[in-house]
């Protein structure tokens, strides 16, 4: 019995000697991480002016919740989870600093949780690089604090990817479900690859989670379809159209040239930035491929071949199949491709044994200086375009307000969406993208309420409108509608 008694002191000792260690190696981890997600959060309120006024697409989205302005017209591309998201803060404030705020420590944990699920897939030192390396884009940083969907699927596909490699089917439907509730069809791209892995290796808890996800997190989408735009079949039909029509289109040309900070290239003309700027872009594949050729040598190819094959299908439809481009739309991409790039990486730069290669490391390390001097370059310029154009748009609204265009109001024509969310009014337009009303419905809205028509410098007017009285204010031609029945004039 002694004897026993013994054997259990000394397999205790030998469990703390153990134990203590690995829970110590697991809490540095999670710090790393936490610090990278702690970094983020900080450049981005440091970085991205958080009075910077809202941007045409987040004032779609907070108007669907907010208190500042009716809602915009919801078209068919767009899914509810960003008005969701912004819900808590949008719905009893029309601060844009508090929401910056409030997006940007949100991105921050989500950045921390979808690097998280990792762990155990790959090193904690490769979690952190992976995710310092998709935080310091300037799109990520432009994009974390805003009211866009775009970085949301990212985080999503980091969580569902992770979480199916692992096995955990929470995580595969909470991922999934995040995914499809801010861009479904984005979902479904993101997803195809896990979907082939998991029939190929009869998966089927994982599968099934990741069908219930897309499923809870689309089940809004496919509703709204029915109510507002006469089935699935049709909306998926309007959002191609809204998109240009989906098909064979070229846009790797158009999405390098986004690269220097151009948020919408729509229509994407135009020289290509400087080589400085697009050189990352050449680079990441090569390391991607490269930190599989590493993945398969080592035995662990499955861990590195499934983000991989998920970056590319999420790609797929912005490079060859829309005939524009938003640097925004590769966000998912982006995230999955810097875990096989950091493993690549640190491949390179240290031994075996895990201490640093002097010269890998010094070139390393001054290539990364080099891209992150890049990408804050661009940030700021984005970010000084970007203000300046919404502060454009905050001009335009005080100008209509001098007008006597107050709530309840509509405005129509050039830039009509974003000015009425400044305004606080409603928004018509008769033709394009948005079209939700008519020439007759638009006058006879003004016989009761004030109506304006905004017109570019060099743009054309409405027929409905040529006869209201114009007022130039700055840079946009404003014609207002006679009050009362004189606004019904032909």
């Amino acid at each position: 019995m002694a004897h026993g008694m013994n054997a259990l002191l000394a397999e205790g000792r030998r469990s703390d000697r153990v134990t203590v260690p690995v829970t110590f190696r697991l809490w540095r981890g999670d710090a790393l991480l936490a610090a990278v997600a702690g970094v983020f959060v900080l450049a981005q309120l440091l970085l991205v002016r958080p009075g910077m006024g809202l941007g045409w697409d987040e004032a779609v989205y907070v108007s669907q919740v907010g208190s500042g302005a009716p809602p915009a017209f919801f078209s068919a591309p767009r899914a509810r989870g960003v008005s969701l998201l912004v819900a808590p803060i949008a719905s009893w404030s029309t601060s844009t600093e508090l929401l910056r705020v409030y997006l940007a420590v949100l991105s921050g944990l989500g950045l921390y949780l979808g690097l998280r699920v990792w762990h155990g897939l790959f090193r904690f030192r490769v979690l952190a690089g992976a995710g310092a390396l998709f935080a310091s884009l300037w799109v990520t940083l432009f994009y974390g604090p805003q009211a866009m969907p775009n970085y949301w699927v990212a985080i999503g596909a980091l969580i569902a990817v992770g979480s199916f490699l692992k096995g955990r089917v929470w995580g595969v439907l909470a991922g999934a479900a995040l995914m499809a509730w801010m861009r479904p069809t984005d979902a479904v791209w993101v997803t195809v690859p896990l979907v082939v892995f998991a029939v190929a290796a009869r998966r089927w808890r994982p599968l099934a989670a990741l069908v219930t996800g897309l499923a809870l997190g689309a089940v809004q989408w496919i509703i709204e379809a029915y109510v507002s735009f006469g089935g699935l079949g049709e909306r998926l039909h309007e959002a191609s159209r809204i998109q240009g029509g989906l098909g064979w289109n070229m846009a790797v040309d158009d999405q390098l040239r986004s690269l220097a900070g151009r948020a919408l290239c729509r229509p994407c003309t135009g020289s290509m930035p400087n080589p400085l700027v697009t050189a990352w872009w050449y680079v990441l594949p090569v390391i991607a491929v490269l930190g599989l050729v590493i993945a398969v040598r080592a035995g662990r190819t499955e861990r590195t071949l499934v983000p991989l094959a998920c970056a590319v299908t999420a790609a797929v439809p912005y490079l060859f199949m829309i005939g524009y481009a938003a640097p925004r739309f590769l966000l998912p991409a982006y995230a999955l491709l810097a875990l096989p790039v950091a493993d690549a990486l640190f491949h390179l730069a240290t031994r075996p044994n895990g201490t640093w290669r002097p010269v890998a490391a010094t070139v390393l390390a001054l290539g990364l200086t080099l891209h992150l001097a890049v990408q804050l370059s661009v940030l700021h310029r984005t970010v000084s375009n970007s203000t300046a154009s919404r502060q454009g748009w905050e001009r335009t609204a005080a100008e209509l307000h001098r007008l006597g265009v107050s709530p309840p109001c509509l405005l129509t024509g050039h830039e009509a969406i974003p000015v009425a969310y400044y305004t606080g009014c409603s928004s018509a337009a008769t033709g394009g993208h948005n079209a939700n009303s008519t020439a007759a419905e638009i006058r006879d809205t003004a016989r009761h309420i004030p109506v304006a028509y905004l017109t570019a410098p060099d743009g054309a007017t409405a027929r409905y409108a040529r006869h209201w009285t114009p007022y130039q204010t700055d840079g946009v031609l404003v014609r207002l509608a006679p009050p009362g029945p004189a606004g019904d004039g032909k």
